[in-house]
């Protein structure tokens, strides 16, 4: 807990960051490029309101290099997502963790580029009280966990049961292995090298190639080529591990 506790402290950020929202001609795109949190990061409201000034593009681009964050606030954002009249397309360009992963399988289609990583796992939470407050918790996280599962069935065709194993294991995909087990439909065919750019210590299985911490003097991060409103590498860089799925 301890530990907990001073990872949602170390990557606290101070407002929450526009999602970058572009039209060119029949299509659109937002970039999902932070944490997924009402308070900071990426909320529902910042996509609602994208996606009412581009709601009449043929096609929706959602870019994705996200953490993950708030269940509730990733499924509010799957639903403006569902609500977009046209096409949409998921494009995973470095890390899709946790409630961004339902975020991707909310569009109707779903790019991975090689060397990102896709990562299921169980819902997490904190509770506070005696051991009925745990209990209603522990409910509570259950019943998430039932609605993460049924996403993950309804996109790739496997069991509840094997979804549920690679959730209670923390699973990593690589891009072949999400292609491999029918997460997204397709790969890219540019590599990229994901980056390590949050603090993402809580996690039991990091791959190697995240385990090292964000470097806050490189300007280098990964960011959309045109968010010159981003914030520097320094404060991009936040996990609100207290409420991450």
């Amino acid at each position: 807990m301890k530990n907990l506790l001073s990872l949602v402290l170390d990557n606290r950020a101070d407002k929450p960051r526009p999602i970058n929202a572009s039209k060119a001609q029949d299509s659109a795109s937002i970039y999902v490029y932070d944490v997924i949190s009402a308070d900071w990061g990426v909320s529902a409201m910042a996509v609602i309101d994208a996606l009412a000034q581009v709601g009449d593009a043929k096609t929706l681009n959602v870019y994705i290099n996200s953490p993950g964050g708030d269940v509730f606030e990733g499924r509010a954002i799957m639903a403006a997502i569902s609500r977009f009249e046209g096409k949409t397309i998921a494009h995973i360009d470095s890390l899709c963790a946790s409630a961004a992963t339902s975020i991707a399988l909310a569009c109707d289609e779903v790019e991975m580029a090689d060397g990102a990583f896709f990562m299921i796992h169980n819902a997490s939470g904190m509770a506070w009280g005696d051991k009925t407050a745990h209990r209603e918790v522990a409910d509570l996280l259950e019943k998430v966990e039932g609605s993460i599962v049924n996403d993950y069935t309804k996109k790739t065709g496997k069991t509840a049961s094997q979804i549920a194993d690679w959730m209670n294991a923390e699973t990593w995909f690589t891009a072949q292995e999400a292609l491999d087990n029918g997460f997204i439909d397709r790969m890219t065919t540019d590599k990229k090298k994901a980056k390590n750019t949050w603090n993402l210590a809580a996690f039991e299985n990091l791959p190697d190639q995240l385990k090292h911490p964000p470097d806050p003097s490189d300007e280098t991060q990964d960011k959309p080529a045109s968010a010159g409103f981003f914030m520097s590498a320094a404060n991009t860089n936040r996990l609100r591990l207290a409420q991450i799925v």
